[in-house]
């Protein structure tokens, strides 16, 4: 068995697409109107965006009865400051919890969390 994807559902697969071939500088593997997939040049495992039109964005943190996160993404930068203006340019928002000092969580524009961490 190989994993091949970790996927997003989001209410626009190729906007979602875009946004984090922007931060990871992944090209378009797949290009379908309800199916996007980044693959990275290496032919590691990739990031699929699958279009669900009734998502609804987790929140985090997650109170009861709130739609619970399923999954993050944890994505390595070299510079913390400049890897959230990029993100926050390209579309994201940063969480307005912050549980560490050395990390960002941010959120993409589809309300997914990814954390955005430099290895220390």
């Amino acid at each position: 068995m190989r994993l091949t994807a970790t996927v997003l559902d989001t209410p626009d697969p190729k906007g979602l697409a875009l946004f984090y071939q922007r931060l990871l500088g992944w090209p378009v593997d797949a290009d379908e109107p309800d199916w996007v997939t980044l693959r990275p040049e290496d032919g590691g495992a990739g990031l699929s965006f699958q279009r669900e039109t009734d998502h609804v964005p987790p929140v985090w943190p997650a109170g009861p009865g709130d739609p619970r996160m399923q999954l993050h993404l944890d994505i390595e930068v070299d510079d913390l400051t400049a890897a959230v203006a990029l993100a926050v340019e390209a579309g994201a928002t940063v969480a307005g919890h912050q549980p560490q000092d050395d990390v960002r969580v941010c959120r993409d524009p589809a309300g997914h969390p990814f954390c955005l961490w430099v290895a220390g």
